[in-house]
């Protein structure tokens, strides 16, 4: 990866910043990441496009999505979506970077940390995710689903003890159709539902014989 890295600048005059060159470990990103970074800060045309990625850098289409993936998780990438005369087109911006860079030169004095949506899954599940499960959930923060939402079920997960994704994807979908966003709503709804079973317990448990 060295060698690709040191190709690249010689064939092209590339462009590194010092700053990212020299603390890219203190980024926890990879080699490998940071040449698709350096990469990425040289294209004039940001349009993501995965296959030329894969031909330039002479790595697998696979292994280019993974690596876009994890630098999106570490919230040093982001894909943006725009819609032109009916044509949708997919974009990186790549001001995350510059943002964590500035953090860097910024603060010594009380350090920002970040706990990322992924960070929590990690911490929660007590493994690091799948690239298939970062996009997952980098799916369901493009739709209609908020941070507070997808972590509260993930609770619930985690107190019915299964750890799977398809299985808080149903839950996502069930409080969805509930109108269920946020904590209140959830507390609402569990509020309901058990005045509905005491109910429906009550009317079961009724003597009717007695009733006159």
């Amino acid at each position: 990866m060295k060698e690709k890295l040191v190709n690249l600048i010689k064939d092209n005059n590339l462009f590194v910043p010092k700053l990212l060159l020299y603390n890219y470990k203190e980024l926890k990103i990879t080699e490998k990441e940071l040449v698709f970074l350096i990469y990425v800060i040289n294209e004039k045309d940001l349009t993501f496009n995965p296959k030329k990625i894969s031909i330039d850098l002479k790595e697998s289409l696979e292994d280019i999505m993974n690596i876009f993936e994890l630098l999106v998780s570490k919230n040093l990438l982001k894909l943006d979506n725009t819609k032109t005369n009916g044509v949708r087109t997919e974009t990186i911006d790549i001001n995350p970077l510059y943002t964590k860079l500035s953090h860097l030169i910024i603060v010594e004095e009380e350090p920002v940390i970040e706990t990322s949506i992924y960070t929590i899954f990690e911490e929660k599940f007590g493994r690091t995710l799948s690239p298939m499960e970062y996009a997952i959930i980098g799916g369901w923060l493009d739709s209609n689903y908020n941070e507070e939402t997808i972590i509260l079920a993930l609770d619930e997960a985690i107190y019915n003890q299964v750890y799977k994704l398809n299985y808080i994807d149903k839950i996502l979908y069930e409080w969805n159709k509930k109108g269920i966003k946020n904590k209140e709503d959830k507390l609402k709804n569990d509020i309901d539902f058990k005045t509905k079973k005491t109910e429906k317990k009550e009317l079961i448990d009724y003597n009717w014989l007695e009733d006159e």
